[in-house]
């Protein structure tokens, strides 16, 4: 596999971090969690309820004190607890991210604190999202986790994952390997939301490795000040027709610094692959990264990264790469970084609206993208964070 060409944009110390958190006690329902916390988790996308889920996963620091599944089509645990069922996952530890990849990977490694294992049984399809939730409540401290996600033959696996910290958490440590591998034919979808403290650090380091027919979908949303966030995930595309498309909606604070990216590895005939990206920097740094890369004929792939600049302050480049190592390939890329078009606001205006519902109106749209199985009460709560940029930026 490549190597990962995310640059750090600075250096972290890690020994400001504490080790060290406290046991917390099992939970037999989510919903016995505090008003303050359950707010917090429907905010990322976990409903305490249960309710239109197939499973839940939830870790309190560095306890698993929620995790089980009445679908008898998945199977959902900690991942130390996986481990110790199934022979180390051998067939799967460190084989899509490498242990010794980086800092961060070895860090994991060192510490790991649990992480989930998901994964559909051949044939399983799964329409109801497992729901996981790696949640931080102490201020300073270190999560390492390792996460395992394998999508068996001809399944469908849809799964809503959150990172947060609690009420009153300012700062701290998250450091997360995600391996995911699509199994012929299978489909992940997979939805990731960042609601971090201001002074967070968020390392994830995250691969994909999908097989032939197999189809593999992100979505990643950010609208938090998390300090200093830094990710760039790979999937390879190993078999004929595999497909795989990024999609990653980005909001930039100021003090924000969110270096993002994506990476496709197209190795077969048939493979298709879309990146795209919508990054809005009301006084934050984004640096938004999309690599393509085609390494056989016949595939198709496209990369798009637009980014809204609301502030003076705020900077946002954009890094798009096609790599193209043979012919007969179909690869594309667009890249626009720009403010408001003030004719837009006015158009809006004279329609009735003020100028910051105008202003709120088009971000909102900028932003917008389609992405199944976000819950309601979600994407009313998305919206108003989209709503509330414009302000911020005036």
């Amino acid at each position: 596999m490549a190597q990962d060409k995310a640059k750090p944009t600075g250096d972290l110390d890690l020994s400001i971090y504490r080790e060290e958190a406290p046991e917390h006690p099992q939970l037999d329902d989510l919903s016995r969690l505090s008003p303050e916390d359950q707010k917090v988790l429907l905010m990322i996308g976990v409903d305490p309820t249960g309710k239109e889920r197939s499973g839940s996963f939830f870790q309190k620091d560095h306890s698993v004190v929620h995790c089980r599944t009445d679908f008898d089509g998945a199977e959902i645990m900690s991942a130390t607890e996986a481990r110790k069922k199934y022979d180390g996952l051998k067939e799967y530890w460190g084989k899509a991210v490498p242990i010794d990849k980086d800092v961060y990977t070895r860090r994991a490694e060192e510490h790991q604190e649990h992480g989930y294992y998901i994964r559909s049984l051949p044939g399983a399809q799964i329409y109801y999202p497992l729901q996981a939730c790696l949640y931080l409540t102490e201020d300073k401290l270190a999560q390492d986790v390792h996460n395992i996600i394998v999508a068996e033959e001809e399944s469908n696996l849809n799964i809503i994952t959150g990172c947060a910290t609690a009420p009153g958490v300012r700062s701290g440590l998250h450091v997360g390997i995600s391996e995911f591998y699509v199994k012929k034919g299978a489909t992940i979808s997979f939805t990731m939301i960042h609601n971090w403290a201001e002074e967070m650090a968020v390392r994830p380091r995250s691969a994909v490795i999908v097989e032939e027919g197999g189809t593999f979908i992100s979505n990643y949303i950010c609208l938090v000040p998390a300090r200093d966030l830094q990710m760039y995930p790979t999937a390879t595309l190993r078999g004929k027709g595999a497909v795989a498309t990024f999609n990653s909606v980005l909001l930039a604070r100021p003090g924000s610094l969110m270096d993002v990216g994506s990476r496709v590895i197209l190795q077969k005939e048939g493979c298709r692959a879309e990146i795209i990206s919508r990054a809005v920097s009301t006084g934050g740094t984004i640096i938004a990264r999309g690599h393509l890369v085609g390494e056989t004929p016949g595939i198709r792939a496209h990369l798009e990264c637009k980014g809204l600049l609301l502030s003076d302050q705020g900077t946002i480049h954009a890094v798009p790469e096609l790599e193209g190592k043979t012919s007969d390939l179909e690869m594309s890329h667009e890249a626009a970084v720009g403010k408001i078009a003030q004719e837009e606001v006015e158009y809006l205006m004279s329609r009735g609206l003020s100028e910051q519902q105008a202003t709120s109106l088009i971000i909102k749209g900028f932003l917008s993208l389609d992405i199944v199985g976000l819950p309601e009460g979600l994407k009313k709560e998305l919206e108003r964070m989209i709503e509330e940029t414009d302000t911020e930026a005036m």
